[in-house]
Order: C-alpha cells, then sequence, then structure tokens
C-alpha cells in the first residue's frame, strides 16, 4: 500500500496485496464454513484480512474470530464503487493477503439483468481472482458443465480454480476432479461431508459468534485443520498473488474518511452484546475519524451508560431473543430513557427500535416491557422484510437532512405497530424497489430532533456526513 502525506492525511494511491473471493452457485454450498477455515489455515503463517459482499453482519464475526482482525462489508449497492475500493485499500493496510466471501451466488446481486451488488461485480472491481466452491453431494460429472458455466457466464471475469465440497469419498473425488479438470479449470480441494462442521441456523439466519463464543474457537480450529488437510494452499496461495496492481481513488466527499473532526472528546456508547452486535466496522470507524472515542457497553448487563457520554448508537441483532433479560435490567433502559429526556442524540438501528419501543413481543407470544422512547409495539412475524432500500429524510434529523438519499437494508421478522403515532414524526420515505412498480411509497422509522430510529440499516460510507453530523450532535449535546 502506497502512502503519500503524513499519518493523519493519507492518500491511498495503490496496493498489490494478494488477494481472492470465495464464492458459490448459490447460498448453501458451504462457502461460509469453508471461508472461515480457509482464512484460519491462512493465519496460522500471514496476516489475514477477511471481507464480506453484501450487508452481512454474521459471516464477517466468523472472519474476525478467524482471523484476529475486524472483517469489513463491500457493498457495491449501497456504497459507490470507488468508495469500495477505497474502504478495500484501507483495510487491507498492514495484511498479507485479503480473502472476500461472496453473497448468495457468484452472479446474484440487486437485480436480474445486470451485477449491482453482486460478488461478480467486487470481484471485478477489487481485480481479484475467484474460487469457487460447488456442493458436489449429489452430482459427479455436472461439477464440469457448473463449472463451465461459471466460467464462460462472464468472460471478464476470472474464475480460477474450484473447491469440491460434500465429498463421499475417494471415488466421488475421482470422478468429480476428472469432470472440472476436463474443462480447463484446477480443482483445488475436495471437502469431505462433515454433518457437524456447520454453523448453527435459526429463524434469522446463522447463529452469531457472539453468543457461541465457547464454540466458536473450536468450530475455527476444526475448519481450519480441515481445510488445511483437503486444500492445496500452495497453490490457493499461488492464485491470490497473481494479481495486478490496484488503483485507489482519493477521496470523493468533502467530509470523507481522510478529514479527522475538530471534537476530538466526543464519546459515543455503542451497545454491543448478545443483542445487540449488528454494526458495520466502517461505521464505527467513520465515527472515529469524525473525531468520537466510541465506548462500548452491555445493555444486557450493565446498570449504566458509560460515564461521560454524549450520545448512543443501538445497532441491530437479536433483542427479541433477550427480551426478558432486557426487560428486566430495567436501571440500563431507565438511562437510555433519562439521555432520550435529556436531549442525547440517540440513532437506532433495527434492535435497536425494539429496544426503544415500549413493548417488544417475542417469538413465544410473551410481551416485554422496552425503554418506551417510542410509542407502540415491535412483534415478531412469520413474514420476513428484507432487501435494499433508497430512503429519502422526510425531516432533519442527526444523520441526514430532510430531502437528502441515502441507500440501505432491511432484513427483519418483526413489525412495528405505530398506531397512535404522529406520521409528522416519520423518517424516511421508502421508495419502492426498482422493477415492482406496483409497490407503493412508504414511511418508516422515528425522527425528533435528537433521535433517529428505524429499521434500515445504514452503511455511513454511502455518505460520510452521516457521521460527521452525528459526532456534531453529540458534541452539542455535551
Amino acid at each position: 500500500l502506497m502512502d503519500m502525506g503524513d499519518d493523519k492525511m493519507r492518500t491511498l494511491e495503490t496496493t498489490n496485496i494478494p488477494r481472492l473471493v470465495i464464492a458459490a452457485p448459490s447460498s448453501g454450498s458451504g462457502k461460509s464454513t469453508i471461508t472461515a477455515g480457509l482464512m484460519a489455515a491462512l493465519a496460522q503463517e500471514r496476516v489475514v484480512q477477511g471481507f464480506k459482499v453484501g450487508p452481512d453482519y454474521i459471516d464477517p464475526m466468523y472472519h474476525t474470530a478467524a482471523t484476529g482482525r475486524p472483517s469489513r462489508n463491500l457493498d457495491t449497492w449501497m456504497v459507490a464503487r470507488q468508495q469500495v475500493v477505497r474502504l478495500f485499500g484501507r483495510a487491507s493496510a498492514g495484511a498479507n493477503v485479503a480473502v472476500i466471501e461472496g453473497v448468495m451466488g457468484l452472479f446474484d446481486g440487486y437485480g436480474a439483468t445486470d451485477e449491482s451488488g453482486s460478488t461478480a461485480e467486487v470481484a471485478k472491481l477489487l481485480g481479484a481472482p475467484v474460487i469457487l466452491v460447488v456442493d458436489v453431494g449429489k452430482m459427479a460429472r455436472s461439477a464440469g458443465a457448473i463449472a463451465m458455466g461459471y466460467r464462460d457466464f462472464d468472460p471478464a471475469l476470472r474464475l480460477a480454480g474450484v473447491i469440491c465440497n460434500n465429498v463421499a469419498g475417494a471415488r466421488h473425488a475421482q470422478w468429480v476432479i476428472q469432470a472440472v479438470e476436463s474443462i480447463g479449470l484446477p480443482v483445488l480441494g475436495c471437502v469431505p461431508r462433515s454433518a457437524d462442521l456447520k454453523i448453527p441456523e435459526r429463524h434469522l439466519g446463522l447463529l452469531t459468534a457472539v453468543e457461541r463464543q465457547t464454540e466458536v474457537d473450536v468450530f475455527i480450529r476444526r475448519a481450519a485443520e480441515m481445510m488445511a488437510s483437503h486444500l492445496d494452499l500452495d497453490r490457493v496461495w499461488a492464485i491470490a498473488r497473481d494479481v495486478k496492481t490496484l488503483e485507489i481513488a482519493p477521496a470523493q466527499y468533502p467530509d470523507g474518511m481522510d478529514s479527522p473532526h475538530a471534537h476530538q472528546s466526543v464519546r459515543i456508547a455503542v451497545a454491543r452484546d448478545e443483542a445487540f452486535c449488528f454494526y458495520y466496522e466502517d461505521n464505527l470507524d467513520l465515527l472515529r475519524t469524525a473525531g468520537a472515542e466510541i465506548v462500548f457497553f452491555n445493555p444486557l448487563r450493565d446498570t449504566m451508560l458509560p460515564e461521560g457520554v454524549h450520545g448512543i448508537y443501538l445497532g441491530g441483532g437479536y433483542p427479541e431473543l433477550y427480551a426478558a433479560q432486557l426487560a428486566q435490567n430495567k436501571p440500563v433502559l431507565d438511562a437510555i430513557r433519562a439521555a432520550h429526556k435529556a436531549g442525547m442524540p440517540i440513532y437506532a438501528e433495527c434492535g435497536g427500535l425494539m429496544a426503544l419501543v415500549e413493548r417488544l413481543v417475542d417469538l413465544s407470544g410473551q410481551v416485554h416491557w422496552m425503554a418506551g422512547v417510542i410509542p407502540g409495539m415491535a412483534r415478531m412475524q412469520r413474514r420476513l422484510t428484507m432487501g435494499y432500500r433508497l430512503v429519502t429524510a422526510r425531516r432533519d434529523t442527526p444523520l441526514l437532512r430532510a430531502g437528502e438519499q441515502t441507500r440501505g437494508h432491511e432484513f427483519h421478522y418483526s413489525d412495528w405497530d405505530s398506531s397512535g403515532f404522529d406520521p409528522a414524526d416519520y423518517a424516511y420515505e421508502i421508495a419502492p424497489r426498482e422493477g415492482h412498480e406496483g409497490d407503493e411509497r412508504r414511511l418508516e422509522g422515528v425522527a425528533r430532533s435528537h433521535l433517529l430510529a428505524s429499521y434500515v440499516h445504514l452503511h455511513f460510507a454511502a455518505y460520510p456526513a452521516m457521521a460527521t453530523r452525528f459526532v456534531e450532535a453529540c458534541a452539542n449535546f455535551g
């Protein structure tokens, strides 16, 4: 990585870091386990920086456990392409290799006719070779057809090799190797069936690393041993090294990442525990760059907010699973309520919104009393609300000004019953997804002078002024 300027104002120009993308034809192919194991195996001799394509919080937790470095998200729909490159370059500084886990299928993204937001787009943008994980558990020669299709679908994409997963035995391995290599692609390893080497799932997807800390080390170690035994790590390393220099454009935002803010005494309390654990690491970095000190607290166990804080950031997670414990911790809920009453800026996303309402109805139908900062009730539903969102601020908030637009995403099984809520206090107008003309614009979230709470998760790098403004709002409170 080449730097220019002093330590405070660095212009990132190029990086030659070895890099590769782990992708798959579809979700459920085993790429998360293989990626975590590969990262851990490589980390035994090298400094590995992990990345995840798309709006995912759980896989990066396992990357972080495997590498010892915070994993980052690369999302070309929410964040401008050159800003994604810039985030990649900054996070990769000091690492020897970057391993990027894809999302869904290799070519799946925002729409059906272009690559926006897809793993393929990120791979091409970063000049990173792709290794395709194929679940061959119910096929043999067909593995070659799949590999050929993915190699030839987009000639601009470099598919450098295949990992065959869920292999039944030596004979099965021989068949799939012959099938794939007959079309000119190398097989970098055959991973055997292992029913117990999987990340457990539940209603919102995989269990988080935060929730199973006692098991994560064992899982990572076993995954690393599996990959070291069944993958040709020398060939993987050679593929990662065979990349061209990546050019990184200068910052494009006046309130961007490389302009530390004058407010160096602002302290922001960030909720982090089993119930609140969904944060983009770049969001925290941007707040720090804007001048804030991040102080983590544990709403499930702490009885008060950290001392001397000027703002609160409540991220997403699974408050519905810990609603009873959260409701019983009345002192911290009272502290949040008192901070709001005093005018302290509060930003809450998804699970954070659920903690701020009056009541939360969990999966079993039990009612739990929350902070009561926002009127109404959050109730778990059987229907999943998910997808990218284009949001327009309806009024000034601690992050956005009225009329400004940004991009985000939703992923939740709960709904907020806002009966009796003043429509003037809705935070956003949500635009319908392109191509879904039947969908109507809708109002979402809560915006009051110093409070912004919404189901929409925002990536601050999409518009770095959001971080600067939140720090400014906190400084004004202090």
